[in-house]
């Protein structure tokens, strides 16, 4: 489905997107550890998706979700780096331009055709 959107609504997520961009840029080394609170403007229910981000090493995943204001449902640690949310077309957008972000991937299920063999 495709949905139409004024021009203030398609420069919102390249706003909430330069913001984030700002906010971490902004901040010093050794700082970068401290919560960032920017207001976020939170989609509808039905706008959002789920998706898993994949961050660097050396970020801190729950920290890039405050960024965006989202509630991860699973932070990963071990095997991954990264959190699963359901996510607005605007987090999407600033989760893009945030350093450390290697892939904002939506979520899917998966299934097998055929047998292992």
């Amino acid at each position: 489905m495709r949905i139409l959107l004024s021009r203030a609504g398609r420069a919102l997520p390249v706003v909430a997107a330069a913001a984030a961009l700002a906010a971490v840029t902004a901040l010093p080394a050794a700082t970068a550890s401290a919560s960032v609170a920017s207001p976020v403007v939170r989609a509808a229910v039905g706008d959002e998706a789920p998706y898993i981000v994949t961050v660097h090493k050396d970020v801190d995943p729950a920290r890039v979700a405050r960024m965006v204001g989202a509630s991860p449902d699973y932070v990963y640690r071990t095997a991954l780096h990264g959190f699963s949310a359901r996510l607005s077309p605007g987090q999407v957008a600033a989760l893009h331009v945030i350093p450390g972000v290697e892939s904002v991937q939506e979520d899917g299920g998966v299934s097998s055709f055929g047998t292992a063999g």
